[in-house]
């Protein structure tokens, strides 16, 4: 079989402490829970991995799709890197209360103590309740001393950075940023794939399930966290009409945004990796080989390598166009 249209995969949705309804309602994510946090939209992570959702491929876990097509699916530069291993986790959150403020390993790290990728994030903020906040990084420069002395103290939230937020705002979240989703927050969040997190302080909650205080990973965290002041923490861009606008561009992926009002032609055929659509806004339609697919606002599409020609057509959509 050859791979000739866009791929779906069922989202894996999760339920978390500080989940809300938005995404079962707004996205129409099917469950009957009421704290779905996320929907892991295209994952490789051990115990998760994604099932194409549709068409011919219908119940092949992405684990499978890499194995028998390789570079076909995702590349040959990325096939050679990475093997069989999905390099990228694609994720919408949805924060009904806030998330503990936390911080991810490096590649080092996260090799050493978990054989795992690090975690090098973004965000883009697709709606944020009046006065919705963020925490990425400190607001001073800090020592490691200083910090545990906060930290034991209760009061590491004074030397935190906090940013109000709106909707098309972007972060993105490098190793070793200390960060947390406000609450009244629903995002896109596209990773390295690893599910390493480090929790450094959670407001004192207490686990229904075993009704304890969540874990802290403190004595884990001091070493992987960078104790910096940055100028500016939030990410800068132009936004074109029918055009791929620079959003992110990391070692780890590469994001652009497309603001679509008509139609719009993309030709990938020198990119040599596969391609992820995140509708942010809105819904499109993406044309393929003379098929029609659609594509609404809080769904995600994957494009094999080997589709070179798409067509991407809207009246008011937002896409996030994903890549190596």
């Amino acid at each position: 079989m050859i791979l000739n249209a866009p791929i779906t995969f069922y989202p894996i949705l999760k339920e978390r402490i500080w989940g809300g309804e938005k995404l079962t309602t707004v996205f129409k994510k099917e469950s009957d829970k009421t704290n779905i946090g996320e929907s892991w939209e295209l994952s490789d992570v051990e115990g998760d991995v994604s099932v194409v959702a549709s068409g011919e491929l219908q119940g092949k876990s992405l684990k499978e799709l890499i194995k028998t097509y390789k570079g076909a699916l995702v590349g040959e530069k990325v096939y050679k890197t990475f093997g069989n291993d999905f390099p990228i986790l694609i994720k919408y959150i949805d924060a009904k209360t806030p998330l503990s403020i936390q911080v991810h390993p490096n590649n080092e790290l996260a090799k050493e103590r978990h054989n795992s990728f690090g975690k090098n994030e973004m965000w883009y903020i697709m709606q944020a309740d009046k006065n919705a906040e963020l925490i990425v990084g400190f607001n001073q420069d800090i020592d490691k001393k200083t910090y545990l002395s906060k930290l034991e103290e209760g009061n590491v939230l004074e030397i935190l950075n906090s940013e109000k937020i709106s909707k098309g705002d972007t972060f993105y979240i490098p190793t070793g940023r200390v960060h947390a989703i406000g609450a009244g927050v629903m995002l896109a969040e596209i990773q390295q794939t690893s599910d390493v997190t480090y929790r450094i302080y959670d407001y004192k909650r207490v686990d229904a399930t075993t009704g304890k205080e969540r874990e802290l990973h403190t004595d884990l965290a001091v070493d992987a966290i960078d104790y910096k002041q940055y100028d500016n923490y939030k990410t800068s861009y132009e936004l074109k009409k029918n055009d791929s606008s620079e959003l992110v561009y990391s070692p780890y992926f590469k994001t652009n945004i497309i603001q679509l009002e008509g139609a719009v032609k993309k030709d990938y055929s020198n990119l040599d990796s596969f391609v992820i659509y995140m509708c942010v806004e809105g819904d499109a339609v993406v044309t393929c080989n003379d098929k029609q697919f659609s594509l609404q606002v809080g769904q995600t599409m994957l494009i094999p390598a080997a589709l070179s020609t798409i067509k991407l057509q809207s009246e008011n959509a937002r896409i996030l166009e994903v890549f190596l």
